[in-house]
């Protein structure tokens, strides 16, 4: 389980979290929603390790991950799949996905997982000789998803995986994150598509100004007037 407590993180004189605590129990999808500029994407950065809080601690199953490597986080098995995909541009599909797997070493296991990711994605199966460059964006979500899949992760964290995507594809990404975390894979997704977002979690936490306004199951969130009237565009 991650279990976040406190958190504050400084960019210069701004106050990016400002105290933040939440949970993310194992087994569960638990969602953090918010604006643009709330926090949201610091709050993963922080947790995998590529901004250092000034404050707070993050624990993993009970050990405090606070000032760890991020090479060391991923290898306890806490992956981040980043906003805008980044996948390698210049490698094929199969190339990105053999990446993914760079600190494993069972044979066996990574092709047993190239092939969930192709049933996962069948559209990645027939574009694995395609450089990824040339996929499309929904495309190159999938291949980011898979590529994180190719860890072998016990934590998912999902940057915005919507992000420009079209309805249909979103549709798609969101079925899939559902059956990611029914097969086992504890998942923590950062989304600006809040509707999309609480429908799939088990939890949310709504993330303003780096602060937690707002907590409590995906479906009470989702009915909250508050929420609807933020996040989904509807009048009191």
């Amino acid at each position: 389980m991650l279990k976040i407590d406190n958190l504050s993180v400084h960019y210069g004189g701004i106050h990016a979290l400002q105290g933040v605590s939440l949970e993310v129990p194992e087994g569960k999808i638990v969602t953090l929603i918010g604006a643009n500029g709330a926090g949201k994407s610091t709050t993963l950065k922080t947790i995998i390790g590529l901004v250092k809080p000034t404050g707070g601690t993050v624990c993993w199953n009970g050990d405090c991950l606070t000032g760890t490597a991020t090479k060391d986080i991923v290898e306890r098995g806490l992956v981040l799949v980043p906003e805008g995909r980044r996948v390698f541009a210049n490698l094929t599909v199969d190339e990105n996905l053999t990446l993914g797997a760079y600190a494993r070493k069972d044979k066996v296991g990574i092709e047993s997982d190239r092939l969930r990711v192709f049933k996962l994605f069948p559209r990645l199966k027939d574009r694995q000789r395609q450089k990824a460059g040339t996929l499309s964006g929904g495309e190159q979500q999938m291949l980011a998803v898979g590529r994180a899949i190719m860890t072998r992760p016990k934590l998912l964290m999902m940057d915005e995986p919507s992000l420009g995507l079209a309805p249909l594809v979103v549709k798609m990404i969101f079925s899939i994150i559902k059956e990611i975390n029914a097969e086992g894979t504890t998942v923590l997704l950062v989304e600006q598509n809040a509707k999309a977002a609480l429908e799939a979690a088990h939890y949310g936490y709504v993330l303003e100004t780096g602060r937690i306004t707002l907590q409590g199951p995906g479906a009470e969130l989702l009915a909250d007037d508050r929420v609807r009237k933020a996040y989904l565009g509807e009048a009191q």
